[in-house]
C-alpha cells in the first residue's frame, strides 16, 4: 500500500515561512472567516418556507434550492480548492470573497426560483474560502497538535452553519429572506478581504497547468486508500446529516409542531454541540488516531437516526437526536479531514477530493430527502439518512491503512 512518502508527485518547492505555526490571532481570524463564509452554503435552508410563500408555492417544492447550494459548493471545490497547491492564497481568497458577495446580492433581488437557484449556486461555488484555509492551517501546525488546529477551524465552520439556521431564520422572519442574503453579502466581503490581507505571502513553484489539480484527483484517490476511505466515510456521514437538517424546517413548521420560521430557527442552537465537540475530537485524534474516532462517531449517528424518527412526534427525542448527530458529524469530520490533509504531499488537492466527496454525498442526500418527505413524510427522510449512513460505513469495513492508524 503506498504511503504519503512513497506516492510520486510533481516536484514542489515549499516556502520555509509556511512551516511556522499560525499565530493565535490569525487562527482566530481564519475561524471567524470560515464561520461567515460557510453560513452562505446553508443560508437558504431555514428560509425555505418564506421563499415558498413569496413565490406562491409549497415549501416542499423549493427544497431543491438547498441542494443546489451544496452542488455549487462541490463544483467550486473541484475547480478552486486545488489552486491552494499552485497559487498565492491571498489574491485567491480576496477574489472569491468578492465573487461570493456579488452572487449573494443577485440572490437578494432574484425575481423567481430559477434566478434564485442560479445565484445560490454561484455564491456557494465561490464560497470555498474555508477549504483554502484549512490546508494552510494544517501545514503550519506542529505535528502533535495538527488535529487540534484543524478542529479550531472546523469549529468555526459549524458555528457558521448554526448561525445560518438560527440567525437566518430570525432575520428572515423579521425582515424578509431577501435581507438575509444582503446582510450575508456585507459580512462575506468584510471578513474575506480582512483575512486575505492577514494571510502570509506565498511563492508557488509547483509545475503544471493552473487547473491540473482536477486531473490529478482520480490518481490521487487510487494511490491513497486512506484518502479514499476518508472521502467515503464523510460522504455517508454528511449525507445522513444533510438529509435530516435540510428538511427539518419543513417538519417543525408543519404538523404536528406548527412552529413559526423564527422559532424553528432556534432549533439550530443544538448545532452548537459541534463547536464544543470539535476541540475534544481534535485532541482524541491526536492521541488515539482517526479510525477509532470515526468508528465512535458512526456508532453515535446510528443511534441518532432512530431518535430522529421518533422525534417526528416527540420533541424531546428530536432534541436528543439533534445533539447526537451534530456530535457525530463534527467528530467524524475532524478525524477524516486530518487524515485527508496528511496522507499525501499535496494537501490542497487531497482536501479537494475529501470535501467534494462529502458535499456530493450531502447534496445527493438532500435531493433525495425532499421527495421522500413529500411522499412518505418524516419517516422517509429518516430512511434516506439511514441508507447514506450504511453506505458510508461500508468504507470502514476494510482494515485501516498505515496513515490512518498513525494519524496523530
Amino acid at each position: 500500500m503506498p504511503t504519503a512518502t512513497s506516492t510520486q508527485q510533481a516536484p514542489e518547492v515549499r516556502v520555509p515561512a509556511r512551516e511556522r505555526p499560525a499565530s493565535g490571532s490569525l487562527l482566530l481570524l481564519i475561524a471567524v472567516c470560515t464561520a461567515v463564509t460557510a453560513a452562505n452554503i446553508y443560508l437558504a435552508a431555514p428560509l425555505l418556507p418564506l421563499i415558498a410563500h413569496d413565490f406562491g408555492t409549497v415549501p416542499s417544492a423549493v427544497t431543491w434550492i438547498a441542494s443546489v447550494a451544496q452542488f455549487g459548493y462541490a463544483a467550486g471545490l473541484l475547480f478552486f480548492a486545488p489552486l491552494g497547491d499552485r497559487v498565492n492564497r491571498r489574491p485567491l481568497v480576496a477574489g472569491l470573497s468578492v465573487a461570493t458577495t456579488v452572487a449573494l446580492v443577485v440572490a437578494a433581488v432574484a425575481p423567481g426560483t430559477a434566478a434564485l437557484a442560479a445565484a445560490v449556486f454561484a455564491a456557494a461555488a465561490a464560497t470555498v474560502v474555508p477549504q483554502l484555509l484549512v490546508p494552510l492551517v494544517a501545514e503550519r501546525a506542529p505535528a502533535d497538535r495538527r488535529a487540534r488546529h484543524v478542529a479550531a477551524v472546523i469549529a468555526g465552520l459549524f458555528t457558521g452553519i448554526v448561525a445560518a439556521r438560527v440567525l437566518g431564520g430570525l432575520a428572515g422572519q423579521s425582515f424578509g429572506w431577501r435581507w438575509v442574503f444582503a446582510g450575508s453579502a456585507v459580512l462575506t466581503l468584510a471578513l474575506g478581504l480582512a483575512t486575505a490581507l492577514a494571510l502570509p505571502t506565498e511563492r508557488r513553484t509547483r509545475r503544471g497547468a493552473l487547473f491540473s489539480g482536477i486531473a490529478e484527483l482520480p490518481g490521487l484517490l487510487r494511490r491513497s486508500p486512506d484518502l479514499w476511505r476518508a472521502c467515503l466515510r464523510q460522504a455517508g456521514m454528511f449525507g445522513a446529516w444533510s438529509a435530516l437538517w435540510t428538511t427539518l424546517a419543513l417538519l417543525l413548521t408543519g404538523p404536528p409542531y406548527g412552529l413559526s420560521t423564527a422559532t424553528a430557527g432556534f432549533f439550530g442552537l443544538f448545532g452548537l454541540t459541534s463547536t464544543a465537540v470539535a476541540p475534544l475530537a481534535g485532541g482524541l485524534v491526536d492521541r488515539f488516531g482517526a479510525a477509532r474516532v470515526v468508528g465512535t462517531a458512526y456508532l453515535l449517528a446510528a443511534v441518532a437516526v432512530p431518535l430522529f424518527w421518533l422525534g417526528g412526534q416527540v420533541l424531546v427525542a428530536l432534541c436528543a437526536a439533534a445533539i447526537a448527530i451534530h456530535a457525530a458529524l463534527v467528530a467524524s469530520h475532524v478525524a477524516n479531514q486530518t487524515l485527508a490533509l496528511t496522507t499525501t504531499s499535496t494537501p490542497a488537492t487531497a482536501n479537494t477530493a475529501y470535501v467534494v466527496s462529502g458535499f456530493a454525498g450531502g447534496a445527493l442526500a438532500s435531493a433525495a430527502a425532499g421527495p421522500a418527505f413529500g411522499h412518505w413524510g418524516w419517516g422517509g427522510v429518516c430512511a434516506v439518512a439511514g441508507v447514506w449512513l450504511a453506505l458510508g460505513w461500508a468504507g470502514t469495513a476494510s482494515r485501516p491503512g498505515r496513515q490512518e492508524r498513525s494519524a496523530r
